[in-house]
């Protein structure tokens, strides 16, 4: 099957906001009174960017918890199961910062191990007893931390158990590691790696000397995956997965967006909502609240917390922006599009360097114009997090204008997450990028983002399905996400955690694609073959292939471009 010429009336599909001519620039309005002086509460003052204080904390010990120590009085040896995920493999990696001896096992390599065995992790491939030993062959681990993906069956997790080797899951770990910082937590069900990336990116820059651990690969952080700092800041990526974050106790928690995601373990959005409400329970007080304020799901969370009137936040509908709104315990700061949230994005429209320019507001008050490298309306809403967060931070210890400065400035330059809209090559005509999108939401967005950069390009589709139940309960919303797309290949799906058989394929999924061209395909080397043969029908054709999942579809981009290369070399 041939793919489309792309029609230019198919590649324009922007939210109305993209299509509004930019405004003049306008000179700051000041206020009279700054954001951060208010009458109801002020959480506890944050030392200055360039004086934060420092803190030796690492995993904490108590009465009631196992040492950490080997007999010698060195700290002592951590074994992670499943490190070669993104998440446990960022605490392995931390944990090696922090002076502990690490070792981890996981059923196949993964590009995360590289960095852990460069540093001095001893890892296995595949669950073994023996890989509980030590280097000396008989001394065990004084702990193990387990991924949410490991089954209780492990053979090295019932080895430590009958030997009296405390077992963790990563809840109870994240909640010991950051229990004695002041912990900025971004939650969300999309959204989490890039707003958390980002924040922690701006934080350093400005000089705070943070710890931060993200669920994914961020190139402009040289460990990857965490920044190891003194400082009392830490920046965590909260997954929601197995009620991961109801072990912490942020200071700040940052609600990005809710949706049904994680099937496997919710049972419906409500069983989500559900769930953020306990964690939303969990913020100190004194703490704050960043949260995404154009959704009826986000808002949701909201119907128990009182404005400062003590009307209740309940009938659905923004508060009037001028009032503060406060829990008994933590302030309440909203985000988003529409100009009756504390923060607003106005006037989005691409940039010359293929991310988004937009006027940023405070209440109804115009106050910079700010530049993303990355594209999207979704990377947009991202940057708005950032800002409202690092001003809930810092803004009692440093002038308001001037933060704001800093936080625009080290926006500009940041590059975005590794397998988020990640560019793979050029050749010729085609662009190839790769992105980890396996939720309909974040199809749409990966889409849109696409159809920013490249508006006269025809978009090419490889979707590799991520789990049987995912595919199951959101198949129709899948084939409504990828009809943007100009051409669709579907392949089987990437089983992940799923036991059992699923009456559910990707053949189903490529069946019920209505619009564009679909295919399914089931082995990704036919994939490959198949977009070099079309490809090279027509070598300057304008095209941008995605691929598109978590699973190995990332593996097709460069085969591709490898592939073209060696021909037309």
């Amino acid at each position: 099957m041939d793919f489309p010429v792309l029609s230019q009336s198919n590649s324009l599909r922007f939210p109305s906001d993209f299509l509004e001519k930019p405004k003049p620039y306008f000179p700051i309005r000041r206020r009279s009174t700054p954001l951060w002086s208010t009458t109801n509460h002020i959480p506890p003052s944050v030392p200055a960017l360039s004086k934060s204080s420092s803190v030796k904390c690492t995993v904490k010990e108590t009465q009631n918890q196992e040492p950490l120590q080997s007999e010698n009085g060195r700290k002592g040896r951590i074994h992670f199961v499943g490190v070669g995920g993104c998440g446990l493999s960022a605490l392995a990696m931390l944990a090696l910062k922090q002076g502990f001896e690490v070792s981890g096992s996981d059923v196949k390599w993964s590009s995360y191990m590289d960095g852990l065995q460069e540093a001095g992790a001893r890892l296995h491939i595949g669950h073994s007893v023996l890989n509980l030993k030590g280097s000396d062959g008989s001394r065990l681990p004084n702990a193990i931390v387990v991924s949410s993906a490991i089954p209780q069956d492990n053979v090295e997790i019932l080895h430590a158990k009958s030997a009296g080797v405390p077992v963790h899951k990563r809840d109870y770990w994240l909640g010991r590691l950051t229990e004695c910082y002041k912990l900025i937590a971004v939650s969300g069900s999309h959204g989490k790696s890039t707003t958390a990336s980002m924040l922690a990116y701006v934080l350093k820059a400005m000089g705070d000397d943070l710890t931060a651990v993200i669920g994914a690969h961020v190139p402009q952080f040289p460990e990857g995956n965490i920044i190891s700092g003194g400082g009392q800041n830490f920046v965590l990526e909260a997954d929601e997965y197995d009620g991961c974050f109801l072990g912490l106790s942020p200071y700040i928690t940052v609600v990005t967006n809710l949706d049904w995601e994680h099937v496997d373990i919710f049972q419906d959005k409500e069983a989500v909502i559900s769930t953020f409400r306990r964690f939303l329970d969990l913020i100190k007080v004194g703490g704050h609240l960043i949260i995404y304020g154009d959704s009826p799901d986000t808002r949701s969370l909201l119907n128990h917390r009182r404005q400062t009137t003590g009307s209740e936040y309940s009938s659905g509908m923004m508060p009037d922006p001028n009032l503060e709104l406060f829990d008994e315990h933590y302030r309440i700061t909203t985000y988003g599009i529409s100009s009756l949230n504390d923060w607003h994005a106005s006037s989005i429209r691409p940039n010359c360097h293929g991310g988004s320019d937009y006027t940023l507001f405070h209440r109804e008050f115009p106050e910079v114009e700010i530049s993303l490298q990355i594209p999207g309306v979704h990377n947009v809403l991202n940057s708005l997090a950032v800002i409202a967060t690092v001003m809930a931070l810092f803004s009692d210890r440093t002038q308001y204008y001037e933060l704001i400065s800093h936080v625009r400035l080290h926006l500009k330059s940041f590059n975005g997450v590794s397998r988020r809209f990640e560019m793979i090559g050029t050749i010729c005509g085609c662009h190839i990028y790769d992105d980890y999108a396996h939720h309909p939401t974040e199809v749409r967005a990966v889409l849109q983002a696409a159809r920013q950069r490249f508006p006269f390009k025809a978009i090419w589709v490889v979707f590799q399905p991520h789990s049987y139940s995912r595919l199951a309960a959101l198949k129709d919303e899948f084939a409504t996400a990828l009809s943007d797309a100009d051409h669709v290949v579907v392949t089987a799906v990437y089983a992940a955690r799923d036991k059992g058989f699923w009456d559910v394929s990707g053949s189903d999924l490529a069946a019920s694609i209505n619009g564009p061209p679909c295919e399914y395909i089931s082995s990704l080397e036919a994939v490959v073959d198949k977009l070099v043969f079309q490809i090279s029908k027509d070598l300057h054709r304008q095209v941008v292939v995605l691929t598109l999942g978590p699973g190995d579809i990332t593996t097709v981009g460069p085969k591709v471009l490898h592939k073209l290369q060696q021909q037309y070399k």
